[in-house]
Order: structure tokens, then C-alpha cells, then sequence
């Protein structure tokens, strides 16, 4: 019996490594044979920029690496050293730190993307899980980066974090000392906190985004009506009558998108490196001296909602452990983001007045709390802070209600474009 070829088996070198590796399967499953709904709009872009970043954080950061000093005596000095000797280092050191604040807005404008168009619904509640998990390992990198320079600021917040530990019933003041090496912020504290940030959590990171990837091209891409594009396929190619090959069509759309981010990146790098003491704070170029505490001690930018819900709650006994409940409630809470939302309309389009304002306004609410997070705390900041943490929580328990007073409008049954 004569064998017949497959007239579809790539020959010559990618013949050759598709017989030892997949490169062409996985190619058409996640690229060209990768179909997505047609109407994407200018809210994905940040999924691909979030990516970007990510590479760039990785590279820029192991160039840093190869100059930064894990000493407590010498980390603020070969930060100095990266600015002012090593070749393009001040370049490499801006990209990093910008890229962290980055990293950060994208993610954050992601996240609400999801929240808009309800990607956090079935059949996506893993995505939106790992999406979560990548958002709680990132927290963990960015504090470990902020502490590495160990400038003034850098020292005082983890002093202010690791703090936040010792309010653990019992075990607190222990527990503060073994994740500190000593019993105060310290060269073993840096050493610990360097390994988490080049090893540990990068790993971790990668890991994660991987798997949010696998489990969206498993279940297909949301889109901005909400609707399945696997309902309707052609009779014949079985391709979805609403989706197009994410390659070339959506890698060339977000090229669009990353050339507009890279212009605006590199103008903050090349203008505004420190971001008017938002990006870069003040304190932290003068080096870390644990006699001498700053003015005011506020943390990243990208940490300041959740500084303001700590400083929002009222202590107790003393002790600031409802505070830390809350802050660590407001990110544990978007975990369980797919089964409080009980709307059966999963976008915004079609939902009734009532979602979009409040929704409107929680995205308001969140930027005023990272604004006040980051200002000396006065009565009305205290205030503000207090409406918005109450405002914060009341959102997501109130999505399992507001589709009950409010009327949705029809849902198409295919994307419209």
C-alpha cells in the first residue's frame, strides 16, 4: 500500500524541527489559525502593551543586575555608579523604573477592560483568575524593586510594610523578623529581597502570563458586545463567521499601538524621568539613613489606593491589623470578581444606567484613592479616603444586585462592527 504525503507537512529546516518540536503547530493554533472576533477596539491594545513591558522589564533588568550591589552599604552607590559611569546605565535604569510604572497603568487599564466587557464571566472566570495572580505577583515585584535603591524612601516603606506583618495575632513580631533577616530593614532584608526580584518572582511572572494565555486561547477572546463568535461558523471551513486570524490582522493593529506607546514612553524617559516626584520620589535620592525619617512616607504610585484604605481604617487596640484586613481584602476581593458579578449581560453596552454610572464612578473612585494614598494624611484626605474604601467594596457587592433594578438592552446575537 503506497503512502501518500501530506501535501500540508512543512519540508526543508521547518520540516525538519516540526518532526522535533511543534514550531508550526503552535504557530497556527496561537497565531494564524488563532481566530478573534473582528471588533476589537482600541481597549485591546493593552493586553499585547502589557507583554511589551514585560520583555522590557526582563531585558533592562538583567543589564542592571549585572552592576547592582545587594549590600546594604553599597546598593545606593551602584545605583549612582548605573547613573553616572556605566555606559547608556542612566538610559537602562529610566527604562526600568518607568516601565514599572507602566506595567502597572496597563495592567490597570486591562483589568478595567475586563470589567467593562465582562471577561471575567464564564467560560473566562480561570483567565481572569491567573489574570488576578499575575496582579498579585507583580504587587510583590514592584515592592521588592522600590526597596532596592535603598534611598530614603525605599528604606521607610518596607520598614512601613514589613510593619504591617507584626500586626498578625501571636506569631506578628516573629514573623517580622524572619521575612527581615534581623529586626530592622538590613543588608540580609536587601539580600532576600534582591533574590525574590531577579529570581523568584520573574519566574513566577512568566509562568503565569504563559498559562492566562493558554487558558484564553483555549476558551477564545472576549469582545466588546459580549457575544460567542464560535456560535456561527461557516459550514464549510468551520472558521467562526465573526473572527479573523490574529495574525496578521491584530498583530499588525497593535503595532499601531505600541509605536504610539513607545512615543509617549520614550518622552517620559527622555523628559520627565522622575515623573514630578511620582515615578521617581525625591527621598529616594538621598541614601537610606534609618536615624533620620522622612517628612512624609508614601509608597509607589501604583500602591497608593490601598495605602489610603489602610490609613482609611480605624485602628484597633492600637493595632493597625483592620487596616491591613482591608487593604489586603481590596486585592483578594477581585478574585472572586466572576461570581459576585451576577449580571447575565456580560457588556456594559447592553447593561441598564445603573452598572454604567456605578461603574463610572469606581473607576473615578479608584484614581482619587491612589491620588490621596500618596498625600500627608489631613481630615479631609482622611475623609475622602475613608467614602472611597467604603465606595470600593460596595461596588463589587452591589454587582450581584443592580442587574435587578435595571433594565438591559437587547444582546446581538453576532458581534456588531
Amino acid at each position: 500500500m503506497a503512502i501518500v504525503p501530506n501535501p500540508h507537512k512543512t519540508t526543508g529546516i521547518m520540516g525538519w524541527i516540526d518532526d522535533r518540536f511543534p514550531a508550526t503547530k503552535l504557530w497556527k493554533d496561537h497565531l494564524t489559525e488563532y481566530y478573534a472576533p473582528k471588533n476589537f477596539n482600541f481597549w485591546y491594545y493593552f493586553g499585547s502593551l502589557a507583554l511589551l513591558v514585560l520583555v522590557n522589564q526582563l531585558i533592562t533588568g538583567i543589564w542592571l543586575a549585572m552592576h547592582y550591589k545587594p549590600d546594604a552599604k553599597l546598593a545606593f552607590d551602584s545605583v549612582e555608579y548605573i547613573m553616572r559611569d556605566v555606559p547608556w546605565g542612566n538610559i537602562l535604569r529610566y527604562m526600568h523604573s518607568t516601565g514599572a510604572s507602566a506595567f502597572f497603568l496597563v495592567v490597570y487599564l486591562h483589568m478595567f477592560r475586563g470589567l467593562l466587557y465582562g471577561s471575567h464571566k464564564k467560560p473566562r472566570e480561570l483567565i481572569w483568575i491567573f489574570g488576578c495572580l499575575i496582579y498579585l505577583v507583580l504587587m510583590a515585584e514592584g515592592f521588592c524593586g522600590y526597596v532596592l535603591p535603598w534611598g530614603q524612601m525605599s528604606y521607610w516603606g518596607a520598614n512601613v510594610i514589613f510593619n504591617l506583618f507584626g500586626t498578625i495575632p501571636f506569631i506578628g513580631p516573629d514573623l517580622v523578623i524572619w521575612i527581615q533577616g534581623d529586626y530592622i530593614p538590613s543588608d540580609a532584608t536587601l539580600s532576600r529581597l534582591f533574590s525574590l526580584h531577579v529570581v523568584f518572582l520573574p519566574f513566577a511572572l512568566v509562568g503565569l502570563v504563559v498559562a492566562h494565555l493558554i487558558a484564553l486561547h483555549e476558551v477564545g477572546s472576549n469582545n466588546p458586545d459580549g457575544v460567542d463568535i464560535k456560535k456561527f461558523k461557516d459550514p464549510v471551513t468551520h472558521i467562526p463567521l465573526d473572527g479573523i486570524g490574529f495574525h496578521p490582522y491584530y498583530t499588525v493593529k497593535d503595532i499601531v499601538g505600541v509605536c504610539v506607546f513607545l512615543i509617549l514612553f520614550v518622552a517620559v524617559i527622555c523628559f520627565a524621568p522622575d515623573g514630578g516626584g511620582y515615578l521617581l520620589e525625591k527621598p529616594n535620592f538621598q541614601e537610606a539613613n534609618p536615624l533620620v525619617t522622612p517628612e512624609h512616607i508614601a509608597p509607589a504610585w501604583y500602591f497608593g489606593a490601598f495605602y489610603a484604605m489602610l490609613r482609611a481604617t480605624p485602628s484597633m487596640f492600637s493595632s493597625a491589623l483592620p487596616g491591613v484586613i482591608v487593604m489586603f481584602g481590596a486585592v483578594l476581593i477581585l478574585f472572586l470578581l466572576p461570581w459576585l458579578d451576577k449580571n447575565p449581560v456580560k457588556s456594559i453596552r447592553y447593561k441598564g444606567t445603573l452598572t454604567k454610572v456605578t461603574t463610572m464612578v469606581f473607576a473615578a473612585d479608584f484614581v482619587m484613592l491612589n491620588y490621596v494614598g500618596l498625600q500627608p494624611p489631613t481630615a479631609l484626605f482622611t475623609l475622602l479616603s475613608q467614602i472611597g474604601t467604603i465606595y470600593y467594596f460596595a461596588y463589587f457587592i452591589g454587582l450581584m444586585f443592580f442587574h435587578k433594578f435595571e433594565k438591559s438592552k437587547p444582546v446581538p446575537e453576532r458581534v456588531t462592527s
